[in-house]
C-alpha cells in the first residue's frame, strides 16, 4: 500500500550490525522511500506520518527464504496476494517462492508471471526456478532462460533429485552465471511410507519413521558433488545433529555451501507429535530434543545461516483426515519472526535472529542487503519484544489454517514494514 511521502519512526532501537547506529535508540526520517535522516531527535512536521511505539526496535526488512505460494495451479491453498499479505504482517519485506509442483515452475514464463504479479504490500518477490522439467528429476529445465527472467536460484523443492548425474550437471551449469542450487536432502527411497522421525516416539505411536540417515545420505552426496564441480549449494532445511556436524566440517574445508532450518525445527521436536496433531507433520520431520539442541547450537556457531518459516499451506479439505493420510507442512510466514521472539529469546540474541532472517538470506542469494543508514532505500521492519497477542483465525491472513500455533499466545509483535514508497503498519 502507498505510504505518505514522509514517515518518522520515533525512538526505535536499531538492530543492524552493518549500521553505525546498531543498538542505538534514534529517530528515523523516511522521505520518498529513502532514509533521509537519522538523529537522536527529529521534530515532526504536520504532513509527516509519525510512528511512535513504546520500546520498539527497527531492523533491516526480513526475508523469508522458503515459502510456497501455489499460484498458479492451487490458489485454494495460497495466492501470491494472500501470501505476501501474511508475509508483510509477519515483518517480511521479501519472500523467496519455492517452485510449485503442480504445475511445475520450470520455464521462463513461470518466472515472469511471479515477477510481474501485482500486489499492494511492501514485499519483494524472488521466485526460484525448478532444476528439472516438471520436477521429475530426469532432464534439466530451462535454467538460463529462467535466470535471465529473474529466477533467484534453482531447486526441485520437496522432490529430491535422485540422479546424481543430473544434480552434478546442474551444479556445473549454474557456474556459467554464478547461480545457486538449493537442495532438498531427502532420500525417500529408504522410507517410502515414513510419517515422522524414526525413533522412540514413532515406535510408541505405531507410525513408520523417517531416519536421520535419509537426510544425511544426500547431504554427503550433494557436498561431494559441489566440491567436485567447484560450485555452490544451499541446503534449504536441515534437521539432524549429524547434518549440522557434516556441514560444519565442510565449511571448515572451504566448500562453498550454506544451509538453513525452519523456525519449527528450532522450537519443537518429535515428542510434540504425541497427540497426532498433523500440523506438526513436516519434511524433514521434527527430530529429537538432541537434534533440536544441535540446530540451535548450529545457529549460535554460524554453521546454520538461515531461519525460515518453510511456509506450506494446505486447505482444510485435505487436512481433516487420519494422520497417515494428511499432507506434510504447515503455514508460518506470518508468525515465524514472532515465534523466534517468543520461544528463542533465551537462546538467541536479536542480532543473531536478524542476521538469520534478514541479512544472511540476501547475502546467500546475492541481493542488495538493506542497511539502516542515511541515503539508503528504506527497507525496514518495526517490532517490539514485549506485546502479548494471540494468533487465531481472525487475524490469520493466509488462505490456509494448517498451523500448530493457531489460538496460541505469542510475545513480541511486528508493527509494520517499509519498503521504498510502500508501507504497512498495524498501529
Amino acid at each position: 500500500m502507498k505510504s505518505p511521502t514522509e514517515i518518522i519512526l520515533k525512538q526505535v532501537k536499531v538492530i543492524d550490525p552493518n549500521s553505525a547506529y546498531h543498538n542505538k535508540k534514534v529517530d528515523i526520517l523516511v522521505d520518498n522511500g529513502v532514509i533521509k535522516k537519522i538523529s537522536n531527535k527529529i521534530n515532526p512536521a504536520k504532513d509527516q506520518k509519525l510512528i511512535e511505539i513504546d520500546k520498539s526496535f527497527v531492523c533491516p526488512g526480513l526475508m523469508d527464504m522458503s515459502v510456497d505460494f501455489q499460484e498458479p495451479g492451487n490458489e485454494q491453498k495460497e495466492t501470491i496476494n494472500s501470501g505476501v499479505k501474511a508475509a508483510a504482517a509477519g515483518g517480511f519485506t521479501a519472500v523467496v517462492l519455492q517452485p510449485t509442483l503442480e504445475p511445475s515452475r520450470d520455464k521462463l514464463s513461470d518466472i515472469v508471471y511471479c515477477k510481474e504479479k501485482k500486489h499492494q504490500y511492501p514485499v519483494d518477490i524472488f521466485p526460484i526456478g525448478a532444476i528439472s522439467k516438471n520436477n521429475n528429476g530426469e532432464e534439466l529445465a530451462e535454467m538460463y532462460d529462467m535466470h535471465s527472467a529473474g529466477a533467484i536460484a534453482f531447486s526441485d523443492y520437496k522432490k529430491p533429485i535422485h540422479k546424481s548425474g543430473l544434480l552434478s550437471r546442474a551444479l556445473l551449469y549454474v557456474k556459467n552465471f554464478n547461480g545457486l542450487i538449493i537442495s532438498h536432502p531427502y532420500d525417500d527411497s529408504i522410507c517410502t511410507d515414513g510419517q515422522m522421525h524414526e525413533g522412540v516416539t514413532s515406535t510408541s505411536m505405531g507410525l513408520p519413521g523417517i531416519p536421520s540417515l535419509a537426510e544425511e545420505l544426500y547431504i554427503n552426496r550433494d557436498i561431494a558433488l559441489t566440491n567436485y564441480n567447484e560450485s555452490k549449494i544451499h541446503f534449504n532445511i536441515i534437521s539432524s545433529k549429524e547434518s549440522v556436524q557434516k556441514i560444519a566440517d565442510s565449511k571448515n574445508d572451504k566448500i562453498n555451501l550454506s544451509c538453513g532450518t525452519s523456525i519449527y525445527h528450532l522450537i519443537f521436536n518429535d515428542e510434540d507429535l504425541k497427540g497426532f496433531n498433523s500440523n506438526f507433520k513436516m519434511i524433514p520431520p521434527l527430530r529429537t530434543k538432541e537434534d533440536q539442541f544441535a540446530l540451535i547450537t548450529g545457529i549460535k556457531e554460524g554453521v546454520i545461516d538461515v531461519i525460515t518459516s518453510n511456509h506450506q499451506p494446505h486447505e482444510n479439505e485435505i487436512r481433516e483426515v487420519e494422520f497417515p493420510l494428511s499432507p506434510f507442512g504447515c503455514i508460518g510466514t506470518q508468525i515465524a519472526f514472532p515465534m523466534a521472539l517468543t520461544y528463542l529469546k533465551d537462546e538467541l540474541d536479536l542480532e543473531t535472529i536478524v542476521k538469520c532472517m534478514s541479512i544472511n538470506p540476501r547475502s546467500i542469494l546475492q541481493t542488495d542487503i538493506p542497511v539502516i543508514e542515511e541515503g539508503f532505500m528504506a527497507n525496514l521492519t518495526v517490532f517490539d519484544t514485549h506485546t502479548n497477542w494471540e494468533f487465531n483465525k481472525e487475524n490469520n491472513f493466509s488462505l490456509s489454517e494448517n498451523s500448530p500455533l493457531l489460538n496460541t499466545k505469542l510475545t513480541g509483535k511486528v508493527h509494520g514494514t517499509i519498503l521504498g514508497n510502500m508501507s504497512n503498519f498495524s498501529t
